[in-house]
C-alpha cells in the first residue's frame, strides 16, 4: 500500500512533529500556568457531563 519511502518520510515526519511540539510546549509552560490557571476545571465539567449523558443512554434503552 505504502512505498519504503512514504513509511519512512512518515515516521521521520511525526518525530520530528513531536519533538517541535514539545519544545514549544516547554518554552510556553510558564504562560500557560499563569493564563489557564483553573481551566482543568472546564474539562472535568466537560467528561462529567459527558458521562451524564452516557448513563442517561443506557438507563434509558
Amino acid at each position: 500500500m505504502f512505498s519504503n519511502g512514504q513509511i519512512t518520510f512518515g515516521i521521520l515526519f511525526a518525530i520530528a512533529f513531536i519533538v517541535i511540539l514539545f519544545f514549544a510546549y516547554s518554552k510556553d509552560k510558564a504562560l500557560h500556568k499563569k493564563y489557564y490557571k483553573g481551566s482543568i476545571w472546564v474539562l472535568v465539567g466537560f467528561i462529567s457531563f459527558l458521562l451524564m449523558l452516557v448513563t442517561i443512554k443506557f438507563v434509558f434503552m
